[in-house]
């Protein structure tokens, strides 16, 4: 197996670009000697190739690929842990959907409702929390022979499945995404058409941030580029 590709590293944390189909930490199934889960995981395989513990800050879906955050040290973890769960890291992620239904390129989009998470999926509830994306339709394009609309999505706050759900409840669902309705191929390699692109940490406390020398962000290219 090729070795974790990694975008940025300091002696407070380290960032890679996760491939689909792996694990940003292990599941429950990970280490069980029945029904053992195979699949591989980002955080161990990164601990092995640096030769050093890894604290996970936050997951990707095993479905998308971007951006992964592991802090290298307990107080550049509880910062950094700190700084997602307030929604001081902002992300951004591009995805490509459908194009079945008009919409307006350019047009700022806010999407909000209630979201629980189910066994496999999300879904909205009254008594679900909070799910707030920003969203912008940024052009159409043909991927893989395919029609679709390429998607801006910086998510308010962290649900699970929250991008996913909001594109596929808006009518345009991410492509490869078959878990919310898509009907149209993904990328090369599996995985769906979700990809985390940006990464900016300027709203952590300046002074915790300097002590540490925690860079202020992280870019990676998007799926069509």
């Amino acid at each position: 197996m090729p070795p974790i590709n990694i975008i940025s590293e300091s002696p407070a944390l380290v960032v890679v670009d996760k491939p689909v189909g792996f694990l940003s930490v292990p599941s429950r199934m990970t280490f069980s000697e029945q029904n053992r889960d195979e699949r591989p995981v980002v955080g161990l395989l990164l601990e092995k190739q640096l030769g050093t513990r890894l604290f996970p800050v936050h997951r990707l879906d095993v479905e998308v690929s971007g951006l992964l955050l592991f802090a290298k040290t307990a107080p550049a973890h509880r910062l950094l842990s700190m700084a997602f769960e307030n929604n001081q890291a902002q992300k951004t992620y591009e995805a490509l959907s459908s194009s079945n239904h008009f919409v307006e390129l350019g047009r700022p989009h806010i999407f909000e409702n209630k979201l629980l998470r189910g066994k496999k999926r999300a879904y909205e509830s009254p008594l679900g929390k909070t799910a707030i994306t920003r969203a912008l339709a940024t052009q159409k394009l043909s991927y893989r022979d395919q029609e679709c609309v390429a998607w801006k999505l910086e998510p308010v706050t962290g649900r699970s499945h929250q991008l996913r759900f909001h594109l596929a409840q808006a009518g345009f669902p991410i492509l490869g995404d078959k878990l919310y309705g898509s009907k149209d191929e993904g990328p090369e390699g599996g995985g769906i058409a979700l990809r985390a692109v940006a990464l900016n940490l300027s709203e952590l406390p300046v002074t915790e941030r300097d002590a540490l020398d925690i860079p202020l962000s992280f870019e990676l290219p998007a799926l069509w580029m």
